[in-house]
């Protein structure tokens, strides 16, 4: 039975060209540390790191390498933002839709008296931008917001949001989790203070690497998370003042780099823009597919061309974990039941605690694939 991959919210599948191999490279021919050795295969291991932060940098409009930080995922890289910035006293607004990446980070920190609220959304999730200002209290510190919900796929207008931090001189922290890779993102235009990013997600790079770029003034704020070796002012015992050092103690995931740089490399040949239609393409044909079953609700905005490729379904009286196991089982069908580690985000969209099943597109499904997976739900759907 052939496979269909419709995960890719999850994770990319399958990688980029050349992802592998680029990996494979750094493993069997260079294998060395970078910042630690006085020998070409450092160097040249070195220059690989420093090429992967200016295609990040050119992909975001970023405008200095140095403010790439590299992290092992957007967790640890919001982790870092979060833990690093925030201080008893201190209050923050998010999103009603956010991932636990956010959320759980933020929980722990309000057990250390920071607190939060979150600004509503309306039923797709959309973010009701009418109402930030009136939640900004005199120790707002900072708006923490995902670009785009990793359950629906409804995107929020970061643009207008980083215009009323700047306004009222808050941090604006962006989770680009299922937006870094496929929508265009301009940190200094969309004036957002640190971006976090993964690289294995439409970046299609491997897992285990991720990251952050940040703002010269932000990052003098931030306390470093983590700390320890760089390579850097060895005759010292104090965390290095300068970027990226500050914040990359300890070795860097070097394999996933490499993998990372040959992904972007991708990514820049093929065009975010044409991804991003192909898969908003994908996405609309097969939501038009769903419309022929009156079951099957989709949760968030309605035009799947203002939205990340994803679709999410709660079918109506029916077990949603039943069909996606009917669609891997019988079907070959990959998809991702349940809440998605955003509980929140479903109580917005009305779909807790039941969850949806969630189909979600890359840049290497086909027409047939999407045609495949519609007949395969009518198939279960006439059993019920």
């Amino acid at each position: 039975m052939d496979r269909i991959y419709l995960d890719n919210a999850s994770t990319s599948y399958p990688k980029a060209p050349g992802v592998v191999e680029n990996m494979r490279l750094f493993m069997e021919e260079i294998g060395c540390n970078v910042g630690r050795g006085g020998y070409a295969g450092a160097y040249s291991a070195g220059e690989v790191v420093y090429d992967t932060r200016e295609r990040l940098c050119r992909l975001f409009h970023s405008p200095k390498p140095q403010n790439v930080i590299f992290t092992s995922n957007i967790t640890a890289s919001l982790n870092f933002i979060i833990k690093g910035l925030l201080h008893p006293g201190d209050h923050v607004l998010v999103s009603a839709m956010e991932h636990n990446a956010m959320m759980r980070p933020l929980v722990q920190m309000e057990k250390l008296g920071v607190s939060f609220d979150r600004i509503p959304c309306d039923g797709q999730g959309q973010l009701l931008l009418d109402q930030v200002e009136g939640l900004i209290r005199p120790n707002t510190r900072a708006i923490l917001m995902l670009h785009a919900s990793n359950v629906c796929g409804t995107v929020m207008p970061i643009r207008e949001v980083g215009a009323i931090c700047h306004k009222h001189g808050l941090r604006f922290v962006v989770d680009a989790a299922q937006t870094a890779g496929v929508f265009p993102i301009d940190i200094v235009d969309m004036r957002i203070d640190a971006l976090a990013f993964t690289g294995h997600k439409s970046l299609l790079g491997p897992q285990g690497i991720g990251g952050f770029i940040i703002e010269d003034s932000l990052a003098a704020e931030l306390d470093p998370l983590i700390s320890g070796g760089t390579g850097s002012r060895s005759d010292s015992e104090e965390v290095p003042d300068f970027l990226p050092d500050r914040f990359e103690g300890g070795t860097m995931n070097l394999p996933g780099i490499f993998g990372l740089n040959a992904s972007l490399q991708y990514l820049e040949k093929e065009g975010i823009g044409n991804i991003l239609q192909h898969e908003q393409t994908l996405s609309k044909r097969f939501s038009e597919g769903l419309a022929a079953f009156d079951c099957a609700r989709i949760a968030g905005t309605e035009d799947p061309m203002k939205r990340a490729p994803v679709v999410s379904v709660d079918f109506t009286g029916r077990d949603n974990a039943e069909i996606a196991f009917l669609l891997d089982s019988q079907y070959g069908i990959m998809t991702r039941c349940g809440l998605h580690c955003a509980p929140s985000a479903h109580k917005t969209l009305g779909t807790f605690p039941q969850g949806t099943v969630r189909f979600s597109i890359g840049p290497f499904n086909t027409p047939k694939e999407i045609d495949f997976a519609v007949d395969a739900i009518k198939a279960i759907l006439s059993t019920y």
